[in-house]
């Protein structure tokens, strides 16, 4: 009977067959399943949007909204168009209206500037031998011609007239309110006053030389509120820059009026 020789050191076969009738003790895994593969970890939440609902851009209720905000935009826009059409028409109406009457105006009246010229230049309290300061005191007589025949000119109140020499005010005062008719000429006696008034040594010097040639230049501004009427029309009140360059031989009450010349610009507004 021959025996049976078992593998030496113990070895024991890795796989062994299985008695008959005996239970295997091979374990089987099962696979997992595809729900369980991608399963978020524990405090996760997922929320999941329609596929349609993302790739459509935009949505529907905000393209209605968007349809909505641009009829109100176009609406206002509209609105805006149609006022500022009416405001300029009317204001287009108005020149034209004001362009017409000022032409009748014209072409009826045929309106002139009035004319300006100064008579007389009487100076007080002007000492160039002292330095010290000056206040002077110029009383100035200034002819007033309106050559309208069918404009009359109201001068009134609020009006300023100022004598100056090189940039330097000595003295102001106002011009007298009266009503000038047709055809008239007028002569004014205005009297102006400074105080205060320093003058550096250029400046004196420059007088004294003046009064040795016997040719002192000054300046005379005014701004006139007056009022004209044409015919039974009277304008708003508008103001009159009047300007004189004048040379004196000197300043002493007895001055003389060498030459002078005015100008006048009228400011409607």
């Amino acid at each position: 009977m021959s025996e049976r020789v078992h593998p030496a050191g113990g070895d024991t076969p890795k796989h062994q067959a299985a008695a008959p009738g005996s239970p295997s003790k091979e374990l089987h895994l099962a696979p997992p399943r595809p729900d369980e593969k991608n399963q978020p970890p524990p405090g996760t939440y997922v929320i999941q949007v329609p596929k349609e609902q993302i790739f459509r851009t935009p949505t529907p209720e905000t393209e209605r909204r968007f349809k909505e905000y641009t009829r109100r935009g176009r609406g206002r826009t509209r609105s805006c168009c149609c006022c500022l059409c009416w405001v300029t028409g009317v204001l287009l109406v108005l020149a034209l209206v004001l362009a017409a009457a000022a032409g009748v105006l014209y072409l009826v009246f045929r309106p002139q500037l009035p004319r300006y010229t100064v008579q007389s230049v009487s100076v007080r309290g002007v000492n160039l031998t002292a330095d010290a300061t000056l206040s002077p005191e110029f009383d100035v007589v200034i002819r007033a011609e309106n050559p309208n025949k069918k404009v009359r000119i109201h001068y009134r109140g609020g009006s300023s007239v100022v004598v100056s020499h090189s940039g330097v005010d000595f003295c102001r005062g106002s011009w007298p309110s009266f009503y000038q008719g047709t055809r008239n000429v007028t002569l004014m006696r205005t009297a102006l006053t400074g105080s205060g008034i320093r003058l550096s040594g250029a400046m004196r010097g420059d007088l004294v030389a003046g009064q040795g040639r016997g040719e002192v230049p000054l300046e005379v501004r005014a701004r006139v509120p007056v009022r004209v009427k044409f015919g039974a029309v009277t304008t708003w009140t508008i103001t009159a820059k009047v300007r004189c360059d004048l040379t004196v031989d000197k300043l002493a009450a007895s001055s003389r009026v060498v030459s002078a010349s005015c100008g006048v610009k009228v400011k409607l507004l």
